[in-house]
């Protein structure tokens, strides 16, 4: 029962990558496109502007993958991939965690997913939101990773920790005033966490790169406009830009904005769809029928009108 429960979680999972990935080429992958173009520009003039200061250039690395198998083969694995794993977690959970809630199978994986979704993705979302490309500088990516992955570890321990507190809250308190307080206590404990947490733009790493050409003091990593940071005016491309002066224009708010809501909008898809697929495979290997009361019997008082049988 326990591999055929995750092959089917795994199952689940890449059908939702599936349908999650048609969603990201239909509407992501335009502006990924988009924020690949500024990211060229903006690395020219920065190599146009420190050429000009007489300033070591970055040099560019080996294009490892081209852009025509990033946004269809490369994007289709990943999150196929990703959805897949995430499948087979839920079903990992849904067998440890069956039989001790006294609900459905349905609903234990709908709220197996919705817990997932919660902590892997939408919880770190509010303090660390998914970026495009062209957001998040090379030197900081280490950080920058470690910092989110604690925020999922973090997130999902607070989410746990939760659903113990209501559970030991309810019979003493009821299931709606248990619910509410362990909310409440969450929310508290969670919103004090990514209250610590640092800013990307206040990285070490970024604040000592403000000396250099496209690198403002923010406290986010997203690109500002880049100016002219010298005291004396450059030229660039045949133009003269006066100290101060803006050279190339910071990255669109309105993309990074679309950028995040179809990123969320994603998961959101990978997740409910999973929870609707697995769901239907786990009733449907268990036997799970309704079963109706026929109209020579009379109904048991009390009873609801439908009964669900586990074979």
């Amino acid at each position: 029962m326990e591999l055929r429960a995750i092959w089917r979680g795994a199952v689940s999972g890449a059908f939702a990558g599936l349908l999650a990935w048609v969603f990201a080429y239909i509407f992501a992958e335009p502006l990924v496109d988009k924020a690949i173009d500024y990211e060229e520009g903006r690395g020219s003039i920065l190599d146009a502007l420190n050429q000009a200061a007489g300033r070591p250039t970055s040099a560019e690395g080996p294009e490892i993958f081209s852009r025509s198998i990033q946004s269809t083969i490369g994007i289709a694995t990943g999150i196929i991939g990703f959805a897949a794993a995430m499948g087979a977690l839920v079903a990992v959970a849904y067998v440890v965690l069956h039989g001790r809630f006294g609900v459905r199978p349905r609903n234990l994986i709908w709220g197996i997913a919705a817990f997932g979704f919660a902590g892997v993705y939408l919880l770190p979302f509010v303090r660390y939101p998914a970026n495009p490309p062209a957001i998040g500088h090379d030197f900081t990516i280490v950080q920058r990773g470690r910092l989110y992955l604690a925020t999922v570890l973090v997130s999902l321990v607070l989410l746990g920790l939760a659903i113990v507190l209501a559970r030991r809250l309810a019979p003493r308190f009821g299931w709606v005033t248990a619910i509410v307080g362990s909310a409440v206590a969450f929310l508290v404990v969670y919103g004090v966490y990514i209250g610590l947490l640092p800013s990307l733009g206040n990285l070490h790493a970024n604040v000592d790169a403000t000396s250099q050409f496209g690198y403002v003091r923010a406290a986010t990593e997203t690109p500002q406009p880049i100016v002219n940071i010298l005291d004396t005016p450059l030229t660039v491309d045949g133009k003269t830009f006066a100290p101060g002066q803006i050279v190339y224009p910071g990255f669109d708010a309105d993309l990074l904005w679309k950028f995040r809501w179809y990123s969320l909008i994603n998961q959101a898809i990978i997740w409910t769809v999973l929870a609707l697929t697995f769901g239907a495979l786990v009733d449907r290997m268990l036997g799970v029928t309704r079963r109706r009361p026929t109209t020579t019997s009379a109904p048991e008082p009390d009873s609801a009108p439908e009964r669900l049988t586990v074979a």
